[in-house]
């Protein structure tokens, strides 16, 4: 099954995605915009880790597909907790010739359409670096999330400390945003 939205689709990462998804891993530029810590990503770590995917898991993670094929990206729904009916979002658009072109936009709608509409959760939940500019005004201004708190001093990348800031959507801000936009 996949999941279609307006200009990607989201579907099943696949084996042959592996090499992508290492490089994208590997890349300093896209992995300083990422939570977490980064280590370097060897063919076989890669290789573990899509082995341990299932779609039985409360991660599911999603390759983004252009329209005409090509594989741009990935986003997640993880930490999904079925009695709460919350997820915690993520995504990364690997390809930097696809940014700024709305593929990110469309899939935030899709995953948002797919998460409330399809899967009957209730809210979801992202945290962004402070510096991601990019990514805040996505989520905040265009896709309708809203900012639900800031933990100082989080992170540390480039020789000092960053905010971590704590962004979400529910099912009635979900409604309310598709009824006054054009999703």
């Amino acid at each position: 099954m996949n999941i279609d939205g307006d200009r990607i689709t989201l579907r099943a990462i696949e084996e042959g995605d592996l090499p992508s998804l290492q490089r994208w891993a590997n890349d300093p530029a896209i992995q300083s915009l990422l939570g977490g810590w980064h280590f370097p990503v060897s063919a076989r770590d890669q290789k573990q880790w899509f082995d341990s995917l299932s779609v039985h898991s409360t991660n599911q993670r999603f390759a983004i597909e252009t329209k005409d094929g090509e594989l741009i990206g990935t986003a997640n729904l993880v930490s999904i907790d079925w009695q709460n009916r919350t997820a915690f979002h993520g995504m990364l658009l690997g390809d930097l010739q696809s940014r700024g072109k709305g593929f990110a936009q469309d899939t935030v709608k899709t995953v948002m359409r797919y998460a409330f509409d399809e899967l009957g959760l209730y809210r979801l939940d992202t945290d962004i670096i402070e510096y991601n500019s990019a990514s805040l005004r996505l989520y905040l201004e265009r896709c309708g999330w809203k900012k639900e708190g800031t933990r100082e001093k989080w992170y540390y990348r480039k020789g000092k400390r960053w905010d971590k800031i704590l962004i979400g959507i529910s099912e009635p801000q979900y409604r309310s945003f598709v009824s006054n936009s054009d999703i």
